[in-house]
């Protein structure tokens, strides 16, 4: 049966006032190309996931980091009197 890993997500700035949150998934070989594109299709879709690399190994395995925008929402500020 094929097997996926995923690592746990972490923060990190690109550039300044934006922050991502990063997905590392480790995906077997035996997965079809077929089968990849449409998780990382539905992820896309569904989820907010942006492709930012993946690298195809020599034995075949597919290491896939993925990235999303944070988005903060800023506390309004009342003044008490």
């Amino acid at each position: 049966m094929p097997r996926a890993s995923l690592a746990t997500s972490k923060k990190s700035a690109l550039s300044p006032g934006v922050e991502y949150e990063f997905e590392r998934l480790t995906l077997s070989r035996d997965f079809s190309r077929n089968f990849v594109t449409r998780m990382l299709t539905h992820r896309a879709e569904h989820e907010g996931w942006e492709l930012d690399r993946l690298r195809l190994s020599p034995d075949g395995t597919r290491k896939v980091t993925l990235r999303r925008k944070i988005i903060r929402q800023m506390r309004p500020s009342y003044l008490a009197f």
